[in-house]
């Protein structure tokens, strides 16, 4: 008897193709009849379309003493029109696979439609007809007053929702709508009626200052008619855009600690106001940020995290506001939440991080993975049509030009270690920082006015 030889065929192994550039996509930028701008981007294989709406009605423009109503209105626009009631709008979109959000912001409202190209002519007449005729129903704009009365103490309850409402009372003065939360508070909400929706819809709603974005494969659709028969039967006046009121802030560095008796946690917001996407140091700043504490293995984390195990994670960002032709501003902010003994010394650490950077700079490997992690994994972040709408719809409302973030990116490869750190080091200067703790005064109180790093007050919770 003899052995059975067993042979075995290897394949050969797959090798790496050749890459191929990317570059972030370009929009065909038109105008439909009445007025209404159209930016579309074909995408060849995205079958679910995404359609990005930006209407011109910003948060400064709501009524004195009705903070909120600009989130009723987008919240309203598709809870039933002149054709649908709000379960049959909510059946139709159903039908054709659709989904619709809105929500409004300080440049103002959005709305999102994601459809699969085959519905893209149904969901597109169901969101021209949200738009053009919402019905606005007493009913409805009741029921979506008492929801939003019932979300502000869940937002007042959560730590960091709490932290940014009392950074944003802090930097901006009182008279700024920027001061207040974006979707009001209970005084201001709970007087809301239909009428007040009614009357901002129609005051600040109309194709002509309307904007919308359409991203994905249009191959074989007609989009121009598709367009003409829904968004462009809208008709409305042609009066123009509200002026962007300047955007003024104190960032005298002093801290806040807003009162949570028995908090084993402390919710850290550090911030101020400095340059958007129109300065020159927009890429630079971005690529310091992330430097500073944009992902696991940047600075921040690396001490607090890593070495002195305070917390699970800080992260450093910017944040654009609100931009006009001219320029604008962006929050720049640092958040995360430490143990409650440790807050004295998470903070004195913070502070030692941010006077380092400034004595000693960036390193040329972190500046190297920072453009890596950026501009390498850009080609992910936008895979979906979804994302692309949503910058493209970003570079409208902060009037940059269509071509913004390609630039970017190739900008951000280009910036130097030197740039970064300068950006940085001037986006978080350590002596002009406004920081909001949310935790127990009791015991945090003492060890951070023993910091010196500004007057301390203590406000309830």
């Amino acid at each position: 008897m003899t052995d059975a030889v067993v042979t075995m065929e290897f394949h050969p192994q797959p090798a790496a193709g050749t890459p191929t550039p990317w570059a972030f996509p370009a929009p065909e930028r038109g105008t439909l009849a009445n007025g209404l701008t159209v930016l579309r981007c074909h995408r060849p294989g995205q079958q679910v379309v995404a359609v990005e709406i930006f209407l011109a009605a910003p948060l400064d423009a709501e009524p004195e003493g009705l903070d909120g109503v600009a989130t009723i209105m987008a919240r309203a626009l598709t809870e039933g029109t002149d054709k649908h009631s709000a379960e049959e709008f909510a059946a139709e979109l159903e039908r054709c696979g659709a989904t619709i959000d809105a929500h409004a912001d300080h440049p103002g409202v959005r709305v999102s439609l994601e459809v699969p190209v085959s519905r893209l002519p149904r969901a597109l007449s169901l969101l021209a007809e949200a738009l053009r005729a919402p019905a606005f129903a007493d009913s409805e704009i009741e029921r979506l007053v008492r929801n939003r009365l019932d979300e502000i103490p869940h937002e007042q309850a959560n730590p960091a929702r709490r932290a940014a409402k009392q950074l944003s009372k802090e930097l901006f003065p009182a008279s700024a709508r920027m001061s207040r939360p974006r979707q009001g508070t209970e005084e201001t909400v709970a007087p809301i009626d239909a009428a007040a929706v009614r009357a901002f819809y129609e005051a600040y709603v109309r194709p002509a200052t309307t904007v919308a974005v359409v991203v994905g494969d249009l191959a074989g659709t007609d989009l121009d008619a598709i367009l003409a028969d829904t968004l462009g039967d809208w008709t409305g006046d042609r009066a123009e855009p509200r002026p962007v009121p300047p955007i003024t802030a104190d960032d005298t560095g002093r801290v806040v600690i807003v009162d949570r008796p028995g908090a084993v946690q402390t919710q850290l917001l550090i911030g101020r106001v400095g340059a958007d996407r129109h300065d020159r140091v927009w890429a630079a700043q971005v690529l310091g940020t992330y430097c500073l504490g944009g992902t696991l293995t940047s600075r921040l984390d690396r001490v607090l995290r890593e070495e002195k195990g305070y917390t699970y994670g800080v992260r450093a960002f910017g944040q654009v506001l609100r931009s006009g032709p001219d320029g604008g501003a962006a929050m720049l902010a640092i958040s995360g939440s430490v143990d409650t003994p440790n807050t004295g010394p998470a903070l004195d650490d913070l502070w030692k991080v941010l006077r380092t950077l400034a004595a000693e700079g960036l390193t040329d490997a972190e500046r190297e993975t920072a453009v890596q992690n950026l501009v390498g994994v850009a080609p992910l972040k936008y895979e979906t049509a979804a994302a692309v709408a949503a910058t493209l719809a970003d570079q409208v409302e902060q009037f940059l030009p269509d071509d913004y973030q390609a630039q970017l990116y190739a900008q951000l490869a280009e910036t130097g270690t030197v740039e970064a750190t300068a950006a940085v080091v001037n986006a978080f200067p350590a002596d002009r920082l406004v920081t909001v703790l949310v935790g127990d005064a009791a015991q945090i109180e003492e060890p951070v006015r023993a910091l010196g790093i500004g007057e301390v007050t203590v406000v309830a919770g």
